[in-house]
């Protein structure tokens, strides 16, 4: 799956908490997040005042904390684990790196209880 692809999917799947979601779909979106965010830091940081580029970073954080916790979840589903596992992540130290450990995995072959594996489907969004 390529950038623009994963990307256009997951703002298609605004709030789908159901299904899976491969590897590629969801660190795409990290990707795109981080580089839209440097965007805005960078040249809001250049043009506007300091409060006015916090805003704007705000305001695209709320804007995308659906669809970014709708692609968490469907990943975690993609390794077998429930969407609660999420919740690793407000441990204090080790909890984000038990996060990023489940988000690594490769995906459970075949179908599991979440739905068919992504990666045996040829339609993209």
């Amino acid at each position: 799956m390529d950038f623009q692809t994963a990307v256009r999917t997951v703002f298609a799947k605004y709030a789908d908490f159901s299904g899976r979601a491969r590897r590629s779909e969801y660190w795409y979106f990290v990707l795109f997040n981080f580089l839209v965010s440097l965007v805005i830091t960078g040249i809001g940081g250049m043009i506007f005042r300091d409060w006015l580029v916090n805003a704007f970073n705000g305001l695209y954080s709320l804007c995308v904390i659906v669809p970014a916790l709708a692609v968490l979840v469907r990943r975690l589903h993609d390794t077998g684990k429930s969407g609660w596992f999420a919740l690793f992540a407000l441990i204090p130290v080790v909890g984000v790196f038990i996060e990023i450990y489940f988000l690594v995995q490769d995906s459970d072959p075949g179908r599991n209880l979440y739905g068919p594996n992504p990666k045996d489907s040829a339609i993209f969004y």
